[in-house]
């Protein structure tokens, strides 16, 4: 169920949004050749619970980590792992959450390992880019067609595609609730957004084709085995723009 929030709720979703950032930074900082995804895993739980948090995803349906570790053509669900071991070129995409007093927060980033090739470096870079392309149209009263257009628009005119069945979704009090909030569509087509949403926005775009498979363990990879780039973060709709959380 879709909810507009209040004041106090969006203020402990800040609060979160600040915990998922700074985790985030932290993870980055740590995400050095020959480190494993599972260190940088239980730095991530050790962090978010010294802030009085919990982490969003560990236990959601029944994922074991507390943050996603997807490398190269895994494009989200990266289980954590000691056998994964960081190595130069790689491009870690790494998702994570926080829960402070009842209400989460969202985000990713892709990260370079080491020196990457420079249609990695476009692909991140584009992917990053997209999402702060959708902001410009999202505030109060627009529809989500035309948030996802212009994701899709800015990501295809550089050479990339978007990924169509993983996608954004409203969050607050659930870490994933209602809308469903895709990184393409039409223009003035979709839901019309409230002021005090709070969604998270996250574009997913492969170097190839869009199209993605899933592993037994529901890990998502490019179906052509191209790489694959993740940004998102947690906004709050106003009537003129919006509020990123966690940034």
């Amino acid at each position: 169920m879709m909810t507009v929030k209040n004041q106090n709720q969006i203020a402990l979703m800040r609060k979160a949004g600040i915990i998922v950032r700074d985790t985030l930074q932290l993870l980055e900082e740590h995400a050095k050749i020959g480190v494993t995804t599972k260190y940088l895993d239980e730095l991530a739980y050790e962090y978010i619970r010294k802030q009085n948090a919990h982490p969003s995803f560990l236990g959601f349906r029944g994922f074991p980590g507390s943050i996603c570790a997807s490398i190269d053509n895994e494009v989200v669900h990266g289980v954590p792992s000691k056998k994964v071991r960081l190595e130069e070129g790689m491009l870690l995409k790494i998702d994570a959450g926080a829960c402070f007093e009842g209400y989460h927060a969202d985000a990713a980033r892709t990260i370079a390992i080491g020196a990457v090739s420079p249609e990695k470096k476009k692909l991140m870079d584009v992917c990053k880019e997209s999402f702060f392309e959708g902001m410009k149209v999202l505030k109060e009263g627009a529809r989500l067609g035309d948030l996802g257009h212009a994701i899709q628009r800015y990501v295809e005119a550089r050479g990339f595609s978007v990924v169509r069945n993983l996608i954004g979704h409203g969050i607050g009090n659930e870490l994933h609730e209602d809308p469903a909030v895709p990184n393409y569509g039409v223009p003035g087509r979709g839901m019309r957004v409230f002021a005090n949403m709070t969604i998270a926005v996250e574009p997913m775009i492969n170097m190839g084709d869009k199209e993605v498979i899933f592993t037994e363990n529901n890990v998502a990879v490019t179906k052509d085995g191209s790489p694959s780039a993740h940004y998102e973060n947690t906004v709050v709709i106003l009537p003129d723009g919006v509020e990123i959380l966690t940034l």
